[in-house]
């Protein structure tokens, strides 16, 4: 059972997530390590859309190996390389998580490589 906590004596969310998800009774968590808007053959993807798509692609074909989809998903945490991407990186999460609400945090940093624009971990239970 997944439980989304948004007590009235912190902030609305700023967006469609939940500032605490609670899990209880699950027998599997998945963690799904930091991944980048690359394509199987390691090639990055042109702009930080495509790399963004890519990146939720890839996250969901960890999720699809785990016997997992997208409602499964708990928490998600994105490391932007320009914080100017910020509202393109929403819509797309948006789009890809639907209605499922999950706790999220968007960072700003210096990626690793600086042909990444981003790179998105997760977390998932069953």
């Amino acid at each position: 059972m997944i439980t989304h906590h948004n007590p009235s004596a912190v902030y609305p969310p700023a967006g469609p997530y939940s500032h605490g998800v609670e899990l209880a009774g699950f027998s599997r968590l998945l963690w799904i390590s930091g991944t980048m808007g690359l394509a199987p053959d390691g090639a990055a993807a042109d702009g930080f859309q495509a790399q963004c798509e890519q990146a939720w692609a890839n996250i969901g074909a960890v999720l699809d190996g785990a016997g997992m989809t997208w409602a499964n998903l708990v928490k998600v945490t994105c490391f932007l390389g320009d914080r100017r991407d910020r509202d393109v990186n929403a819509a797309i999460r948006n789009r890809v998580l639907g209605d499922h609400k999950v706790a999220v945090t968007v960072v700003a940093v210096n990626l690793l490589d600086p042909a990444w624009k981003l790179e998105i971990e997760a977390l998932a239970a069953v």
